[in-house]
């Protein structure tokens, strides 16, 4: 039985290639973070892979969203900044 969908590694590759025009147009500086963004993404790889979106680079947005979120609670945590709990999520 071959697959339906191609891995979501491969997918992730294609999407890449698909945004070089735009990382090309970029500045050096730009383009180091830019390549440093979809790393982050593949650091949810699998999680990406369970999604199973038609569109691939909604993925991989969800997670670089994801990984600034937990970047962005880490520096509030050594802050001391509370996290607010009215924003926790809706067990269902």
């Amino acid at each position: 039985m071959g697959r339906t969908v191609p891995s979501f590694r491969l997918s992730q590759f294609y999407e890449e290639s698909e945004w070089k025009p735009f990382r090309n147009a970029l500045d050096r500086p730009d383009r180091k973070e830019f390549d440093r963004m979809f790393a982050a993404s593949r650091l949810y790889v699998s999680a990406c892979s369970y999604a199973t979106r038609p569109v691939r680079i909604q993925a991989i947005f969800m997670a670089v969203a994801f990984h600034h979120h937990k970047q962005l609670a880490e520096i509030a945590e050594k802050a001391g900044i509370p996290l607010e709990e009215e924003n926790e999520p809706v067990s269902r």
